[in-house]
């Protein structure tokens, strides 16, 4: 197997990992976070957060795993610059989401 192939496997499993996270924010009880160490704010409806919640992380996940399909170009692809910018770019509308969208839920 080579070196390409065995980078994307390792990059789609991170990817995986927020698609869990989404199935978990879907089914949770409690306000799911989105920013480290920092306490969630009051939620009217906790339900419809988490659900918006899961549907970033999933988009976030299924996006990810898109990015990283240069990765399979070989080692000193051009293309990998897209993976770099792609990445940066989608962490940043991610953040835009979140914020401008989903914490109109606040209490």
């Amino acid at each position: 197997m080579g070196g390409e192939i065995i980078g994307f496997i390792i990059w789609s499993a991170f990817s995986c990992l927020f698609i869990c996270l989404a199935l978990y924010a879907w089914f949770a009880k409690k306000p799911m976070g989105f920013w480290a160490n920092i306490e969630i704010f009051e939620v009217s409806d906790v339900k419809k957060y988490n659900h918006a919640m899961s549907k970033l992380f999933c988009i976030f996940g299924i996006i990810l795993i898109i990015l990283g399909l240069p990765l399979l170009a070989g080692q000193n692809s051009a293309w990998i610059l897209l993976s770099v910018i792609g990445v940066m770019i989608e962490s940043i509308a991610a953040m835009i989401v979140y914020t401008l969208v989903i914490e109109k839920h606040r209490k």
